[in-house]
């Protein structure tokens, strides 16, 4: 593998970045050179999220000259971000784990509580399925994309909000995106799909190849 290869790591809203240390150690043991990035996802809406999160990036990976992501939830709309509306060109292969590519219709339902915001901040109430939100500015994806999604939930209040199956807070369907190399349905939830073994070893499996195991 070349050393100017870094797997890139963003956690999911209202979670911090010791929430993917059991990926980080894996990816490492793995032989990559990993950034585990933590970035204040309550406090700002996603436009300025991305720029901080570019701008972390920039300044930690040096001169890779390839650039990989693992992402959780929110993370991975992040991503599509710094590539689709702030010209990030280093992108190679993602994986994104539970992510609302299409919007959560949990953010339909609570996203104008007082509660919810206080809770998940003003990133929180942009990810709902409106067609005039921040995913009317996001298109279908270029790069090497491999999407991990659940069909388990710890919170059935939630899930009854969500048409089909899904994580507790994403359906199966929300996950996906116009483009995407390769997508997967696990039996997780979402709070925790990053920390699930045959996870881990199916991200190992796309960084390495780019494409998910039995493919």
């Amino acid at each position: 593998m070349d050393r100017k290869e870094i797997v890139v790591l963003l956690h999911g809203l209202a979670r911090t970045e010791n929430s993917m240390k059991k990926m980080e150690n894996a990816l490492t043991r793995a032989g990559y050179e990993t950034v585990n990035l933590g970035y204040p996802s309550r406090q700002f809406p996603i436009e300025q999220l991305a720029e901080q999160v570019r701008d972390q990036i920039v300044s930690q990976i040096g001169d890779a000259e390839r650039v990989h992501f693992v992402t959780h939830s929110l993370g991975g709309i992040l991503v599509r971000y710094l590539h689709e509306r702030l010209d990030f060109s280093m992108i190679d292969r993602v994986v994104m784990l539970c992510p609302p590519n299409q919007g959560s219709e949990v953010v339909d339902r609570l996203g104008g509580l007082k509660l919810f915001e206080w809770l998940n901040g003003p990133a929180g109430t942009q990810l709902g399925t409106s067609s005039d939100g921040i995913f009317s500015d996001l298109g279908a994806v270029d790069f090497e994309l491999g999407v991990i999604t659940g069909d388990r939930s710890i919170n059935w209040i939630l899930s009854t909000m969500i048409p089909g199956r899904n994580d507790g807070k994403v359906s199966i369907e929300s996950a996906r995106i116009a483009g995407m190399t390769d997508y997967k349905v696990v039996h997780a939830t979402h709070p925790y799909i990053m920390k699930n073994e045959a996870v881990i070893k199916e991200v190992v499996a796309f960084l390495r190849s780019g494409k998910f195991s039995g493919s």
